[in-house]
């Protein structure tokens, strides 16, 4: 039992210190000549089904639930956001080449259609965020009407 107590102590001494690594949840601001949504003046319909099903991970308006604060989570979440954003972010959609852009576009309407995106974990914890069929067709629809018109 002494063993059990002194494990304990010391794992939440170690708990408690982590708390003092800082995690950067600073957003770098949005340019909105670049931003997807302007872009391409995205219909209100499909801007909300990005917000609630995108954004958080693959853009720089990501808002941080109040569990993203405590470590080790918060750099599990900083780094998915990282990871979301080096594959596809929104906010600068605008600087990337026209290569990437069709490549972004086709995985995202893939990866849509497939249910891969957004991830079950992220819609565990954020259940809003779970698209219906109807908003993944017409999300993964306007990607591939995008693709199609070759103008990204």
């Amino acid at each position: 039992m002494k063993i059990f107590k002194n494990i304990l102590y010391w794992f939440l001494i170690v708990i408690a210190l982590i708390q003092f690594i800082p995690v950067n949840r600073v957003n770098k601001p949005v340019d909105e000549k670049v931003n997807f949504v302007n872009v391409f003046a995205t219909p209100g319909n499909v801007q909300q089904i990005l917000k609630k099903g995108c954004y958080d991970c693959h853009s720089n308006e990501t808002v941080y639930p109040d569990y993203a604060y405590l470590a080790p989570i918060s750099w599990s979440i900083k780094n998915h956001i990282n990871e979301g954003r080096k594959h596809l972010n929104f906010s600068e959609w605008g600087t990337f080449n026209k290569d990437l852009k069709k490549n972004m576009l086709e995985n995202s309407a893939k990866s849509v259609k497939d249910y891969s995106m957004p991830m079950t974990a992220y819609i565990a914890k954020h259940p809003k965020a779970n698209l219906t069929k109807a908003e993944r067709v017409l999300l993964s629809g306007y990607l591939e009407e995008i693709l199609k018109s070759g103008k990204f």
